[in-house]
């Protein structure tokens, strides 16, 4: 059994048992994030009028950067900026093995606390054709305008003409764009690839929502665009067969890291957020999130 299927069976069982046992080999490589629903204050403070009430509640790195849950969203991003200083990891898709695993809601929050440092450039892009949220998400609701897909098959269509910016979160979105009755086809065109690079080389970080992996091909064709996967599993739901057929599907050097989505073993604000086995590499960790 790999060590993913390792870590999501441990915390299965150790929310089953209803206790905070002392960390196995295989739970110590995680970062735990507990739904933060309950215990996070609007943050509208720092914001411009209307714009806390246009996200999405749980994307509390943007809400409420200061709260317990986003600081486990500040570990994750610890470890992505370890890797871009380390292997230039700088375009990071999210995804998971299928539907409703959060993947979304951990795109946007990493999205989000990376952009806490005042001077670093951070793009977040929809590249989930087909269930594309982003706009909404972050309060740009059901914006006209060009987006990915326009840009993709509209080669005079620069990134700058479909990025939004949101000056007041140091954030800027590419939503989806137009709707297409063949995603895969479009994703397959070099000119993602063309509008990738460029991101990267206006940005220090792009974070790019995808389909999931196991339902749809489109994460394989995506997959020579990005550095690397973190991949969103649900504790206690995503059945460990479709975690191992998602493994599968990647190449083992684009897997950046598993995160566990609504895992409740870590409530108190006393947990440590991140443990690291002794001797171990930490480029698969795992961990939890809303």
């Amino acid at each position: 059994m790999s060590k993913f299927l390792q870590a999501l069976e441990q915390a299965e069982h150790d929310a089953a048992l209803r206790r905070d046992p002392a960390p196995s080999s295989d739970e110590r490589a995680s970062t735990a994030l507990p739904p933060p629903a309950d215990r996070v204050a609007p943050w509208a403070a720092e914001l411009s009028p209307g714009v806390s009430e246009e996200l999405d509640e749980h994307l509390v790195s943007l809400l409420a950067p200061s709260s317990f849950a986003a600081e486990q969203y500040r570990a994750l991003r610890y470890e992505i900026e370890q890797r871009h200083k380390s292997n230039d990891l700088s375009v990071v898709a999210v995804s998971s093995p299928g539907a409703a695993d959060g993947k979304t809601t951990t795109a946007i929050n990493l999205a989000g606390a990376l952009a806490q440092s005042p001077d670093t450039r951070v793009l977040l892009v929809d590249v989930d054709l087909r269930w594309p949220s982003l706009a909404t998400r972050v309060g740009l609701g059901d914006i006209g305008g060009p987006g990915l897909v326009d840009a993709i098959l509209d080669p005079t269509l620069s990134l700058p003409a479909v990025v939004h910016t949101r000056p007041h979160l140091n954030l800027s979105v590419v939503t989806a764009g137009r709707r297409r009755a063949t995603p895969y086809e479009v994703l397959k065109s070099p000119r993602l690839g063309e509008l990738l690079a460029e991101a990267r080389r206006r940005f220090d970080y792009v974070i790019v929502d995808t389909p999931p992996l196991v339902s749809v091909p489109d994460c394989r064709v995506i997959g020579k665009w990005v550095d690397g996967f973190l991949i969103v599993v649900t504790a206690h739901r995503t059945a460990r067969k479709l975690l191992e057929e998602a493994l599968q599907v990647m190449e083992p050097a684009k897997i950046v890291g598993l995160v566990f989505n609504e895992d409740d073993r870590h409530l108190s604000r006393d947990a440590y957020p991140l443990r690291r086995p002794a001797g171990r590499s930490t480029r698969r960790h795992s961990a939890s999130n809303d």
